[in-house]
């Protein structure tokens, strides 16, 4: 596939990537500091010792274009046909700083470098604001003024902050802000916590690879099994990678799920007003971002609905021109294929 791509809508439909990834200077120095003082876990190591210092073309490459948000980005946007991202900052935010007041002024300086970035283009960049959950009552005051002050459409949490989850009560106060200012929270792969990655980072497979979406879609299940749409029926919560293998899981999923609540096997594990496939078709949404794989987005559209799937492109991790080529390829009727790289995103962002 050579045909130009363009933006401008030529093709029916705008394309907005809506998982995209910039990064601070300040962000990574404090990476490759922990990595040097012995504070960082094994996957900060395995991850940012690698894109973060290794001389490979792949990681200078992406690093460079971490740290852009201005005319490269926008050059490599147009390259790809791109017309709008939606950017937050690279995983894994500020989550695993140890010095809770240094990872809240990173945060917020981070969301105010995003937002001058989107005013300056107002037209190609959309921002999601970072957080610093170790306090979050802070984290919800940053949510309010990212939607109130810098005009930020939802935030991003990297998964785990320090092998914490967010279905821990003391997280609540994110989730009612989110609920307050009513906009998505996208749950973002990290590398998974010192208790579970070993296995896999011997193996080679603790990042995008394998690891990230295993301890991600762990992330979404607690937070659905304990009850977190009960509790806030209007949050929409999103994930990427064609939802972390979960819609293929889901018949499974729900079947273990109702066998576990009968059994009362498992303390926390209560009745839910909904099942879980019923929660996937209400609450959350799928991006397929680093998975531009056309039997994987029509399976997902199947079972979650076509109204809740987005076009991503996982910018730069994954900057691939061809795979955008394909996803205008596919046998996909136009309104439906509208739905994936425009409109869905427009309505669930507000944008």
């Amino acid at each position: 596939m050579t045909e130009e791509l363009k933006t401008g809508g030529a093709q029916g439909y705008l394309r907005i990537a809506t998982e995209e990834a910039f990064a601070t200077q300040e962000q990574i120095d404090v990476f490759l500091r922990m990595i040097r003082d012995g504070t960082a876990d094994k996957g900060m190591v395995s991850l940012w010792g690698f894109y973060a210092t290794s001389p490979s073309e792949r990681a200078m490459q992406i690093m460079e274009r971490l740290l852009d948000l201005g005319e490269r980005r926008i050059a490599d946007m147009d390259r790809a046909g791109i017309d709008k991202a939606i950017l937050a900052l690279t995983s894994p935010g500020v989550q695993p700083m140890l010095d809770v007041d240094e990872a809240k002024g990173i945060s917020a300086r981070a969301n105010d470098t995003l937002a001058e970035a989107c005013a300056k283009y107002p037209d190609r960049f959309i921002g999601l604001g970072t957080v610093a959950p170790q306090d979050p009552e802070w984290s919800a005051a940053e949510i309010r003024r990212g939607a109130s002050e810098l005009g930020f459409k939802g935030i991003q949490i990297n998964s785990h902050t320090q092998g914490e989850y967010l279905d821990d009560p003391k997280f609540d106060p994110i989730f009612r802000a989110l609920c307050d200012v009513g906009q998505p929270l996208y749950i973002h792969p990290a590398t998974s916590p010192d208790s579970m990655i070993g296995p896999m980072l011997e193996a080679g497979l603790d990042g995008a690879i394998f690891g990230f979406g295993v301890e991600t879609g762990m992330h979404l299940l607690r937070l659905i099994t304990i009850g977190i749409f009960d509790k806030y029926p209007d949050l929409q919560i999103m994930v990427g990678h064609m939802g972390e293998a979960l819609p293929y899981w889901l018949y499974r999923l729900d079947y273990m799920h109702q066998a576990g609540v009968r059994s009362q096997r498992y303390e926390r594990m209560k009745p839910l007003k909904k099942t879980i496939a019923e929660y996937m078709r209400s609450n959350v949404l799928i991006t397929n971002s680093g998975m531009a794989w056309e039997p994987a987005i029509k399976f997902c559209q199947q079972v979650v609905g076509e109204d809740r799937v987005m076009y991503a492109m996982d910018y730069p991790y994954q900057y691939v021109a061809d795979e955008v080529r394909a996803m205008d390829a596919m046998d996909m009727s136009r309104e439906t294929k509208k739905k994936f790289f425009q409109t869905n995103a427009e309505r669930w962002f507000k944008l």
